[in-house]
C-alpha cells in the first residue's frame, strides 16, 4: 500500500569544516625550513530543490535526520583538505520549508529553485596560511 505524506519535520545537519595542519618542511641541511601546513576544506551544504519527478515526502517520513558530509583534513606539504559534497534532498514542487517556530523560510513553487538549508561550515587554516614576517614558523 503506498502512503502519501506531504507534512513532514526534517533535522538537517550541514557538514563540519576540515582541520588545518600544522606541519614544518624538513629539507637535508635545513632542519626547520619553515611551515607547510594545509587548509582543511570546506563542509557540504544541504540543499532543497523542486523536483517536478517527486510527488510525495515519504523518505523524509521515514528516515527524517540528515547529514551533509565534511570537510577534508588539511596535510603537510602544502595540502589543503577536500571540500565536503553538499546534500541535494529533492522536494515536490510547491512545497513550504518553515523552521521550528512556524515561519516561512521558502517556498518552492517553480521546479528547479534551490534552498540552503543549513550552510557547510569554514575549514580550519594550517600554520602556512598563518604565517607572517614576525611569527616564521607557528606551531598552532
Amino acid at each position: 500500500m503506498v502512503m502519501f505524506v506531504d507534512q513532514v519535520q526534517v533535522h538537517v545537519q550541514a557538514g563540519r569544516g576540515g582541520n588545518g595542519c600544522v606541519s614544518i618542511r624538513r629539507e637535508k641541511f635545513k632542519p626547520l625550513a619553515g611551515p607547510d601546513g594545509g587548509n582543511g576544506g570546506n563542509g557540504g551544504d544541504v540543499v532543497l530543490v523542486a523536483d517536478p519527478q517527486v510527488t510525495t515526502l515519504l523518505d523524509y517520513h521515514r528516515r527524517p535526520h540528515r547529514t551533509a558530509e565534511n570537510g577534508g583534513y588539511g596535510a603537510g606539504d602544502y595540502r589543503n583538505g577536500a571540500h565536503g559534497m553538499e546534500l541535494v534532498l529533492p522536494v515536490p514542487v510547491g512545497t513550504v520549508v518553515k523552521d521550528a517556530e512556524g515561519e516561512t523560510l521558502a517556498d518552492l513553487t517553480e521546479p528547479g529553485t534551490r534552498f540552503i538549508a543549513a550552510k557547510g561550515g569554514l575549514g580550519g587554516l594550517g600554520n602556512n596560511a598563518l604565517a607572517s614576517a614576525k611569527r616564521k614558523a607557528p606551531g598552532f
